[in-house]
């Protein structure tokens, strides 16, 4: 077959599949009506012409085949046949029962020495037991079924060889057989096929919902570090110009510009958190104009920034620092920015805060430690946003935070952080 022939079959494999879903579909909502037109259709093609011309032999074969069988009146091969045929309504419902049915009197008719075209329901009988009935059956039903053939073959022996006919019967036996469980092994291939990609969407859904909150986590922590920050400066600032106008207006005046420079860095920065979750066009043109993440090397302008809002920072670093990935040289500026705002928040106007960040071969820690006392201690075992979302920024590089007061009244947050190489990093 070549591939013209192959292409042209396209359209028609597709109208006999849609075909067939329509007709399954169909036989899920009646039932019956399937099985009522299976026997109509073997009353018709093997019934009705053993009634018209009184059974099997029709006088053109040879004599002795003939007179091989009994001749049965019409109403006796009308109950023979109804025996045959009516348990096929049940076939899938009850397939033990009906070929239960069929086999009985598919023995009581060859006793009788009769033969009827009606004897094919029996391996309709096997064929829907094979595809509908439990597995655990077919050997009883094979036995049933080897006996039934080893008797017609007896019977029919005047006229046919016992291993010709036996050979013959149990072939055919054979074939019912394997097509029922090859139909059945097949529906269940397919029925594997469907419910793996039902799982598989799914698990694709699910798999998307959880990207989307693990985004709008990191988004949220952002939004919390960047928003909570430079409010606290903001908010500081402000206080401190309003008390130094009528002090020192030039005091108030650099407070008013550092304000300004403080909410335009951090509208800088939300508008890059915010501008990766805007659709984008195609090309450089479309996107959002993107600044770098801030890193170690930013946590000096941090301090400045803090040291301008009224609080006085000490930082101090070892190690190098600067040669960290983005990853974590993001984790730790954030880190250190949630600490001194809270310090912001919560300590004395005249307190200090350390600052140190110390690098080694597989270990950065993170230490930053006020003289407090706080002003606004908050309520005890209460953990806010700031201290969860350090923690959920230390455990992405399997670190730890821990943080509590100090001897000396104030309050220190401690994190570390694991620089070992993960499996297949190199």
């Amino acid at each position: 077959m070549t591939n013209d022939d192959i292409s042209g079959m396209g359209p028609l494999v597709a109208r006999l599949s849609r075909g067939g879903q329509r007709l399954r579909q169909a036989d899920r909502t009646h039932p019956w009506v399937l099985d009522t037109a299976v026997l109509i259709v073997v009353f018709l093609m093997f019934c009705l012409p053993d009634l018209l011309r009184g059974g099997v032999d029709d006088g053109d074969g040879p004599r002795r085949f003939r007179l091989a069988f009994t001749e049965l009146p019409v109403a006796g091969m009308l109950a023979l046949q109804a025996g045959l045929v009516l348990p096929l309504l049940w076939r899938r419902r009850r397939p033990m029962a009906a070929f239960g049915v069929i086999a009985a009197v598919f023995v009581l008719q060859w006793s009788l020495g009769a033969a009827l075209r009606a004897d094919v329901a029996l391996f309709i009988a096997l064929y829907s037991l094979a595809l509908h009935g439990r597995l655990r059956q077919l050997p009883w039903a094979g036995a049933v079924m080897a006996g039934a053939m080893l008797l017609v073959a007896v019977r029919a022996s005047s006229a046919v060889s016992v291993w010709d006919a036996l050979f013959f019967l149990l072939s055919t036996a054979t074939a019912a057989l394997a097509l029922g469980l090859v139909v059945r092994i097949r529906r269940a291939q397919l029925a594997g096929l469907r419910d793996r990609a039902a799982r598989l969407e799914i698990e694709r859904d699910q798999r998307s919902r959880l990207a989307a909150a693990t985004e709008r986590t990191r988004v949220a922590r952002e939004m919390h570090d960047i928003v909570g920050h430079n409010l606290s400066v903001i908010i500081t600032l402000a206080d401190a110009g309003a008390y130094a106008t009528d002090i020192a207006p030039e005091r108030g005046k650099e407070a008013l510009r550092l304000i300004g420079d403080t909410g335009r860095q951090a509208l800088g920065e939300l508008r890059r958190v915010l501008g990766v979750l805007r659709e984008t066009g195609d090309g450089p043109a479309g996107g959002p104009e993107l600044s770098p993440q801030p890193g170690i090397a930013d946590v000096g302008a941090l301090c400045a920034t803090v040291r301008a809002a009224g609080l006085e920072v000490v930082y101090r670093t070892s190690g190098d620092a600067e040669a960290l990935d983005d990853g974590v040289q993001l984790t730790v500026y954030r880190i250190v920015q949630e600490a001194l705002t809270n310090t912001m928040k919560h300590a004395a106007d005249d307190a200090r805060a350390h600052l140190a960040v110390a690098v080694t071969d597989t270990r950065l820690s993170i230490r930053v430690q006020d003289t407090g006392p706080a002003a606004q201690p908050g309520p005890p075992n209460e953990e806010g946003h700031g201290l969860v979302g350090m923690r959920e920024r230390a455990a992405l590089y399997g670190g730890t935070v821990s943080a509590g007061p100090t001897d000396d009244g104030g309050w220190s947050v401690e994190a570390v952080l694991d620089l070992t190489p993960r499996g297949g990093d190199r």
